[in-house]
């Protein structure tokens, strides 16, 4: 399909650079999350081994890490390593959830915790992982913080049922496609951000622009990863491709199609998505007017409005090291490659 964004080394490196500067209270999160996952059950030891070692770059943890470094937040205490690790264990259990509705059988290039335990483990055992969340957060005593990811975790099983509800939808309205990104993936974001700015005891202006700084970073990050289905490599990617579209979900590439085309193309659309399975051949089909109307590029375009608005949100902050390059980091919801 030709290149869509280039893969900007300083996106990339912003990432790296935040890992670098927050190893050592990182380092303290890796530690923290095994602690609270340790278990007398062998099962349930051996699963979360198994996830928790299957990948993922932490993004949401250092995200809070580097917020509350930001605003201000002492690093005498370990309160940001612990709500850090309670933002991503509930990350991790909405990823054993979603393995399981998605019926998933590869994720990060392995097998899914679904694929080699079965459904009832991981799902179990993804809700052993949220309620070690809640023991952490009511350990932590800020109720502000309770309520803010306590109610993060609602918004995103509603972001799931109804992206469920709209499933196969080809006619889906791009506005309702960010309600549904918006509390399944970009809430989570804004929440980890958020906490970063309670930590650090910021006014409500500052916490609202690192919560509007998370949020849209949130938002630029699903919309690459959707269009991303249509356009990189497995071996980049670590899942199918096309994986979204044989699941019958509708997202923004798939949108921005339905817009364009005609009467006739619309109507096959929406004949491949009625089916209970797609096929190879309805997928090239999809494919084929994805590239006609450069859905994949405009996708990316949409998603470097919501970009330009993260790196905006915390220009009130004054400049430091960790500004610039929560600031470069925005860029990399576009041109990762991992």
């Amino acid at each position: 399909m030709g290149s869509v964004i280039p893969l900007k080394k300083s996106a990339n490196s912003a990432y790296l650079e935040l890992k670098n500067l927050l190893n050592d209270r990182l380092s303290e999160v890796e530690k923290t999350i095994e602690q609270k996952l340790s278990s007398k059950v062998n099962l349930i030891n051996k699963m979360n081994s198994y996830h928790l070692k299957s990948g993922g770059k932490r993004l949401r943890a250092l995200l809070t890490l580097g917020s509350a470094k930001l605003a201000g937040y002492s690093q005498e205490g370990k309160r940001d390593i612990n709500l850090s690790a309670c933002v991503e264990l509930i990350h991790s259990a909405t990823l054993l959830h979603d393995d399981v509705i998605d019926e998933s059988d590869l994720r990060r290039g392995i097998k899914t915790t679904n694929a080699m335990w079965g459904n009832q483990s991981s799902i179990l055992v993804g809700d052993y992982l949220l309620s070690r969340c809640f023991e952490i957060m009511v350990d932590d005593g800020d109720l502000e913080i309770l309520k803010l990811l306590s109610s993060t975790s609602a918004k995103i099983a509603q972001g799931e049922v109804m992206q469920l509800e709209h499933k196969g939808e080809a006619d889906l309205l791009e506005e309702k496609y960010i309600d549904i990104i918006n509390l399944k993936t970009a809430a989570l974001f804004s929440a980890a951000t958020k906490t970063g700015a309670c930590l650090a005891g910021c006014n409500e202006k500052e916490k609202n622009a690192l919560e509007s700084y998370g949020k849209n970073i949130g938002l630029a990050f699903q919309i690459a990863d959707d269009a991303l289905d249509y356009y990189s490599k497995e071996i980049i990617f670590g899942k199918k491709i096309g994986k979204d579209f044989f699941e019958g979900k509708v997202t923004l590439p798939l949108i921005i199609v339905f817009q364009r085309a005609n009467k006739n193309e619309r109507k096959i659309l929406k004949e491949i998505f009625k089916k209970e399975q797609r096929n190879k051949e309805d997928f090239e089909k999809t494919l084929e007017l994805i590239k006609k109307y450069k859905a994949v590029e405009d996708s990316f375009q949409r998603a470097e409005y919501f970009v330009n608005v993260s790196h905006d949100a915390i220009g009130i902050f004054s400049d430091c090291p960790e500004k610039k390059i929560l600031q470069k980091l925005t860029e990399f919801s576009l041109n990762r490659t991992y």
